[in-house]
């Protein structure tokens, strides 16, 4: 059975778990089995949060945390530098030939990391997610949805147009109306319309940072990840 193993370290209020819960929502919609879940510790902003998602070409029945990784998140750079994961070191358990996609525009790794990741063909892909997500979200909480775009544009595990339903799907639910003022009417089509340009700045998000890491990937010579 073909399986890919996705784990996202970051910080509590960073979207972790939303990641998660997208990127198997899209898996589902190319007809691929998944399951995502979270792993809590404090429920506060700027803890240690880990979020995983399990895609495979086989139904999926274990859940709970994901010891070994074939692909590792990491959302913020406190990961790595503070230790904040509840896995340390945060490429604990990658599997050989794995992917390490960072949320950083320089190294933030030793040379014992960079000797480690090296003896198992594991690379390491520094994106600046937050860079890309104020860029073109315009907000840093789209910081998540550049880093998703990263992992679908590097494995291909989900496909873009996935990811566009899966987006609309968890966010784009209308509102109703109670056929009541049209002073009330008239606030929920407003809301409505902030909901649909968020959702927009998102995708757009999701797409660029696609893009980019596809030209990435196709620069690099020891890919070997899972097709699934």
């Amino acid at each position: 059975m073909a399986r890919m193993n996705i784990r996202i370290s970051g910080l509590g209020g960073q979207g972790a778990v939303t990641a998660a819960h997208l990127l198997a929502m899209a898996a589902n919609r190319d007809g691929k089995f998944s399951i995502s879940n979270p792993f809590f510790g404090a429920e506060k902003r700027m803890a240690p949060a880990e979020s995983y998602c399990r895609i495979g070409s086989e139904r999926i029945y274990d859940r709970g945390e994901l010891v070994f990784p074939d692909i590792i998140m990491i959302f913020h750079p406190q990961v790595i530098t503070m230790q904040k994961s509840y896995t340390a070191p945060f490429y604990d358990g990658i599997q050989e030939n794995g992917m390490v996609i960072i949320n950083t525009p320089t190294d933030l790794l030793n040379s014992e990391d960079h000797e480690t990741l090296a003896k198992l063909n594991v690379t390491v892909f520094n994106h600046d997610a937050t860079k890309l997500a104020l860029d073109i979200g315009k907000t840093e909480l789209s910081t998540n949805m550049a880093m998703i775009g990263a992992c679908a544009g590097v494995t291909k595990v989900v496909s873009i147009e996935s990811l566009d339903g899966a987006l609309q799907e968890r966010f784009g639910k209308k509102f109703v109306a109670s056929g009541g003022t049209a002073s009330l009417d008239e606030a929920i089509k407003k809301k409505y319309a902030k909901k649909n340009d968020l959702i927009k700045a998102n995708m757009e998000c999701i797409k660029e940072s696609y893009s980019r890491a596809e030209e990435w990937a196709a620069k690099q010579d020891n890919l070997q990840l899972i097709e699934v």
